[in-house]
Order: C-alpha cells, then sequence, then structure tokens
C-alpha cells in the first residue's frame, strides 16, 4: 500500500511557530535553548564565535541589555536619549560560544550636527559586518523613529526582533497581533519578547542567539568582556553621572575628555575635563559651591573602583567650547570617528 503524501504546511506555519516561541510555548523549549555552563576545556571544532549588534532608537533600552550579556557594566546608562556615543563592544563566553556583542548609539533623526552625523555613521558601520542583528524595540510598540532604523538594517544578517521592557505590557494577549503586524514589516528571523532586567530572558536569549554564531575559533580571551581601554571606561563613568546628576537641564551635546590617565600599581589616578557648549551650562555642572560636581566625581570614582577592583583618584575640571558639536574637527578631536 503506498504512503499517502503529508499535506504541505499552510504558508503562515513558520509565523505561527515564531509567535508559539517568543510566547513561551511550549516552556520546555526555553530550556533546551540554553548554551551549556562555562566549561574549562572546549575542542576547537566545537567552538562558535560571532558579532552580534544590537540596533535600536535612542533611550530603548540597548546598554541595558548588553550589561546584562556580558554580567558586568561595560556601557553607560541613563534616561537621557543619546547616553551612548560609541560603538561598545562586550564579550560573553558561554560554554563552547563567544558572543562578541557591538551596542550602538541610538539612530538620531531630529539632529543633523556633526556630533550626530558621526553616531549615525557609527551604526551604519556597526551593522556592516556582524553575524547576527538584535533589532531592540518596546514591547508592543513601533514608530516612525523604530521604522527609520528598520529600514537601514543590511539584508546580509539575520535580524532577531528583541521587543524589550516586556514587564511594561499589561496585556500580553495583545502581543501576537502586534508580532503578526511586526513580521509583515521585516522578515525577522526570530521575535524575542523579553526584559533586559530578567536573568532567566538573559539566559534564554542567548541560547537562541548561539545557533546563528559561525563554528571558528574565539577571537578573545575567555574571561575579557569588552575591547574598550580603561581610559575610555573612566570617559565613559563620568559622562553617565553628569546625565544622571543633571537630568534634562544640561544638553545631550556635553561630553568628557580624559587629560591624563596614571597607573600606580592598583591606584589610578585620572584628570578628566568635562567640556559643555555655553557658560550657563558651566554652572549648571559645577553647582552651588562646587557641590554637583563634587557629587559627579565621587560617583564616577566609586563606580570605576568597583568595575576594576583598585583605588581610584579622580580629579574634574569643567571647561567650555561653544559649538563643538557642529564642528566637525573638533567632534573628530574629541575621539568620535
Amino acid at each position: 500500500m503506498s504512503q499517502k503524501t503529508p499535506a504541505p504546511p499552510p504558508a503562515d506555519a513558520h509565523l505561527e511557530a515564531m509567535l508559539a516561541r517568543a510566547l513561551g510555548k511550549p516552556a520546555a523549549a526555553d530550556a533546551a535553548d540554553a548554551p551549556e555552563a562555562p566549561h574549562p576545556e572546549v575542542a576547537e571544532a566545537d567552538k562558535r564565535c560571532g558579532y552580534v549588534a544590537i540596533v535600536g532608537k535612542p533611550n530603548v533600552g540597548k546598554s541595558t541589555l548588553l550589561n546584562a550579556l556580558v554580567g558586568q557594566k561595560v556601557s553607560i546608562t541613563s534616561r537621557k536619549a543619546q547616553t551612548t556615543r560609541h560603538r561598545i563592544t562586550g564579550i560573553r563566553t558561554e560554554g563552547a560560544s563567544q558572543f562578541i556583542f557591538v551596542d550602538t548609539p541610538g539612530f538620531q533623526t531630529r539632529h543633523g550636527n556633526a556630533l550626530n552625523r558621526s553616531l549615525n555613521k557609527t551604526v551604519l558601520g556597526a551593522v556592516t559586518d556582524v553575524d547576527l542583528i538584535l533589532f531592540v524595540v518596546e514591547a508592543g510598540r513601533f514608530n516612525l523613529a523604530d521604522a527609520k532604523v528598520l529600514s537601514l538594517l543590511p539584508a546580509s544578517a539575520p535580524v532577531i526582533l528583541l521587543a524589550n521592557k516586556l514587564d511594561e505590557v499589561h496585556r500580553r494577549g495583545d502581543l501576537a497581533p502586534w508580532l503578526r503586524s511586526m513580521q509583515e514589516r521585516h522578515a525577522f528571523a526570530e521575535f524575542v519578547p523579553m526584559s533586559a532586567k530578567a536573568p532567566k530572558d538573559i539566559q534564554r536569549l542567548f541560547g537562541i542567539c548561539e545557533k546563528y554564531l559561525p563554528q571558528q575559533p574565539w577571537i578573545h580571551d575567555a574571561e575579557e568582556l569588552t575591547d574598550r581601554s580603561e581610559r575610555f571606561m573612566a570617559a565613559e563613568m563620568v559622562r553617565e553621572k553628569l546625565f544622571r546628576l543633571t537630568g534634562d537641564e544640561l544638553p545631550y551635546t556635553s561630553t568628557v575628555i580624559i587629560d591624563r590617565f596614571e597607573e600606580e600599581g592598583q591606584l589610578r589616578r585620572i584628570a578628566a575635563t568635562i567640556v559643555v557648549e555655553r557658560e550657563g551650562h558651566k554652572g549648571m555642572v559645577i553647582g552651588d559651591k562646587g557641590e554637583k560636581l563634587k557629587r559627579i566625581g565621587t560617583e564616577a570614582r566609586m563606580e570605576l573602583e568597583k568595575l576594576w577592583g583598585g583605588k581610584v583618584f579622580l580629579e574634574l575640571w569643567v571647561k567650555v567650547r561653544s559649538g563643538w558639536a557642529d564642528d566637525d574637527a573638533r567632534v573628530r578631536s574629541f575621539g568620535y570617528e
């Protein structure tokens, strides 16, 4: 007796399977996805290693996600849009796989100055030669700023739709139609609704991303967390505290320059300058009797001591450089690409 040829699956079967996985059904699949625990010896033939770009509009949670993936703070965060200004690489080695995550500035469409042209160039450069792209949006939401970033993604790498801030969604039932509408915008390889603050979601994401990494030797040592220098991290940490402690009053164009970085055993001596565009901004940063500047320095120093496990002596100054963010040469001299 001849066997009956099974009927082909419906055209949207792949989409429905992705929806089922994204919404956590079956739960057992999540556990299977998780990579193995780190092992002291991994055969070269079993190793995987690849670049994963994290992209999205400003202030969508990319840096928080990167820090959670790496397991340590390597990218600064604040509520101020455009906090991240550089391509930040975070490294995490799990089991046989080494993930090299690339955090990018949020793509800017509102301002066309030299600084933002530089930041947008950084975003486009970061997604050119990667193995996987995590397109981060807020779960259940999509606007013109998201659409602009999505339109810039190359077809050369698979894209995972990472619906972040799932903890803020009150009606999970609304996610399925939203995910279907998102798939009409782009042929996403996976849907991952999650919260970057939930450890179980982070671990599940490793398992989902792992299969997209090519089989090849690791590029970095297993213990490395970032390829950025301590000098760079010092400037970033001061800038984070600057933004957090001045709020929305201080324009996002303020920046930090490291003037001196010296190591004496476990002690690091750092002198840095906070650059602002107007004299009024200088007073805002210094504060009454210098209290604001002192607090910025104290909180940055404590964060750096925690990061490096040693004592830090940090000296801060504030200078006015009018119009620097509109000056291409000055932007480059301040370390932007």
